[in-house]
């Protein structure tokens, strides 16, 4: 009989799994996303994160359930595996990794533009190599690094929304009427928001890592999820009233020309500090996520053996953490962010939907939520997908299928069962 996989240590309670998935999904949204997003909805930017708040929210209960019942890494590929086949296990598997590369080449770009524009691409991959050192060591260490993150941000977007609305510049005039793109642009902006909340399922790739996995997974997610956004809303609100959709979508530092517009410019250091910060954050949870879903996938042989490894003391997928972490630094040295942000909303889009496809099949002693909030997940993904710009659309279609033929090639010496 063959030994049974290395397991990864239970040490995460319910506090540090909300405290992670408001890591991942805090600083995405309010940093980057945004300004292309205020560029395809104008001031219906708020319908836009409505509308992607609803999908993460059917999104994040079909996780919640899905996680309890398969308390392991790797999130939506173990799922979709289980529940729809093989080969749409490894198709949510591909479209995370790859897809998520990209929001940490985002995510990495943003830090470096926030603390010093003219080196973005050095400091960013610094900040990749350091969140991968901090994984390295250990989970416990990733949920006490992403706590003081957490609150560091808090602080800084509190600042945020009291000197844009104290200003002197927030006026409902600031607010324009039409729509840029049209009734689509609103849609095109919900998929590009959702970007920013994809981080909470990022708990779901933690289940063989956290305590009692059955309640704290389904409590934890929708916790974090509310939090963020009511978050969003104020800081998102708040900037609109101060300069409006037209400068919101040209800047490249959104939240900080809020503030540098009132008489309280002073504090405009502190937001991009606190920007960067966040921005670090999600690296750190991010690198967490895909290094899981990679060993997940190494056990299987869908991806190369090597990374099928946990550290002896930390007890880390520690090879998958540093092939992720360099693979990230190269993509930062060509990579366009706002470009980055739609190929990765694409590829999240198509993950989710695998995911409340899995969910649709539950039974009814299984379900904690109705059936009909999973459909819903389904079609609102697709959707959203599909309405991103089409050079985004176009780029996911490549993933996709590159993915599907990895997967034919990969069959014969995948691992069974």
């Amino acid at each position: 009989m063959a030994d049974e996989p290395a397991q990864l240590a239970r040490r995460l309670t319910t506090a540090d799994a909300v405290v992670i998935g408001l890591g991942a999904m805090l600083g995405a949204g309010v940093f980057a996303a945004p300004a292309p997003a205020a560029a395809a909805a104008g001031s219906w930017l708020l319908v836009g994160l409505c509308l992607a708040a609803v999908v993460a929210y059917a999104n994040a209960t079909s996780s919640a359930q899905l996680a309890a019942l398969h308390p392991e890494s790797g999130g939506t590929y173990v799922y979709a595996r289980e529940r729809l086949g093989d080969y749409w296990g490894f198709l949510a598997g591909w479209g995370f990794v790859v897809g998520k590369t990209a929001s940490l080449a985002a995510m990495a770009l943003t830090f470096g533009s926030y603390a010093h524009p003219p080196l973005a691409r050095p400091l960013g991959i610094a900040a990749v190599v350091a969140m991968a050192a901090v994984n390295y060591r250990g989970v416990r260490k990733t949920a006490l690094v992403t706590r003081i993150i957490v609150a560091l941000v808090l602080a800084a977007l509190a600042t945020v929304v009291v000197a844009a609305l104290s200003g002197g510049g927030a006026a409902v005039g600031n607010l324009a009427t039409d729509l840029p793109q049209g009734p689509l642009g609103v849609l095109r902006s919900a998929g590009l928001l959702f970007f920013a909340f994809a981080g909470y399922a990022r708990l779901a790739t933690l289940g063989e890592e956290v305590r009692d996995p059955q309640v704290t997974i389904p409590r934890a997610i929708p916790i974090a999820l509310g939090i963020v956004v009511a978050v969003y809303a104020a800081v998102l609100a708040s900037v609109l009233l101060t300069v409006g959709p037209e400068t919101l979508a040209r800047s490249p530092a959104p939240l900080a020309a809020a503030v540098e517009a009132g008489r309280w410019d002073a504090v405009a250091p502190v937001v991009r500090v606190g920007a960067a910060i966040a921005s670090a954050g999600v690296l750190l949870s991010l690198l967490a996520g895909i290094s899981r879903t990679a060993l997940s996938m190494a056990r299987r042989r869908e991806l190369p053996a090597v990374l099928d490894a946990v550290h002896p003391s930390h007890r880390t997928p520690h090879r998958a953490e540093v092939a992720a972490a360099l693979v990230v630094c190269v993509v930062v040295l060509f990579a366009d962010l706002r470009g980055a942000i739609g190929f990765s909303s694409f590829a999240v889009l198509t993950y989710y939907a695998l995911a409340n496809a899995s969910a649709w099949t539950l039974t009814g002693e299984q379900r904690r939520w109705p059936r009909w909030l999973a459909g819903l997940g389904v079609v609102s993904c697709v959707v959203l997908a599909l309405t991103l710009p089409s050079a985004a659309v176009a780029g996911g279609i490549i993933l996709l299928a590159a993915g599907s033929l990895l997967w034919a090639a990969t069959r014969s010496r995948r691992a069974p069962g």
